[in-house]
């Protein structure tokens, strides 16, 4: 019976991290995308942006810089800090997202996100309720998201059509895997009392973790089912 009590409260704990994951995750989307609306509809914001390559470059390394001081840093900030870094990237995110808007048409990007969403949906239930362990498909699919990043840095000089195409439907793949590897990764994690600093930074690290699959997965299926402008 204790054991029973054990299981049942280890498994209630589970439900109410990744729920709390789920809904920062879904805010953060939520903020990217009316940033990213918002900034296509302002002419000159977007000409600012996307005219002057250290303002655009400067945008992209700001959110790889967020996304290791917020990685790397974690255990010694606070939750409070946490939460506005994780804002403040996706708030970046958007900026630099809002040129979808401008090379494809409204249709084909709702349509994307919602196959983007029942797909990331499907598989992070997957993760989350499957019994199998997803530890070894975890590390071959890290080792070939490292080898579609090399090919696209190599393919920018290249630029090969066929090797782009390659690249999507790949990255597709991998990332579809991912969000079932990272939720079964973030369902282990023993957060603690809900109401703890360590429940919300690991909350926050959580989201951030399956908004990068999301998104990815978003932006590839957008370049392999996106209708573009003027096509």
């Amino acid at each position: 019976m204790y054991s029973q009590d054990l299981t049942l409260e280890k498994a209630q704990e589970q439900a109410t991290f990744i729920s709390k994951v789920y809904a920062w995750m879904s805010a953060a989307l939520l903020i990217t995308g009316i940033t990213a609306m918002a900034t296509a509809s302002n002419e000159q914001l977007m000409e600012m942006i996307f005219s002057n390559r250290l303002v655009f470059y400067g945008l992209l390394i700001g959110e790889i810089g967020l996304v290791w001081y917020l990685s790397s840093r974690i255990q010694s900030m606070s939750a409070q800090t946490a939460t506005y870094l994780f804002i403040v990237y996706s708030v970046l995110n958007g900026l630099t997202l809002s040129m979808i808007f401008v090379v494809y048409t409204g249709a084909s990007i709702a349509t994307t996100f919602f196959i983007s969403a029942g797909t990331f949906t499907i598989m992070s239930a997957y993760g989350y309720y499957t019994k199998k362990d997803l530890t070894s498909m975890g590390r071959i699919l890290t080792m070939a998201l490292i080898g579609i990043i090399i090919a696209s840095i190599v393919n920018m000089f290249v630029e090969s059509d066929m090797t782009a195409k390659i690249i999507n439907y790949v990255g597709v793949l991998i990332f579809v895997g991912l969000t079932a590897y990272d939720t079964q990764k973030l369902k282990e994690i023993y957060a603690g009392d809900a109401g703890s600093e360590e429940f919300k930074k690991l909350s926050i690290m959580g989201a951030l973790t399956l908004y990068l699959d999301f998104i990815n997965l978003f932006l590839l299926l957008l370049r392999i089912l996106g209708g573009r402008k003027g096509d």
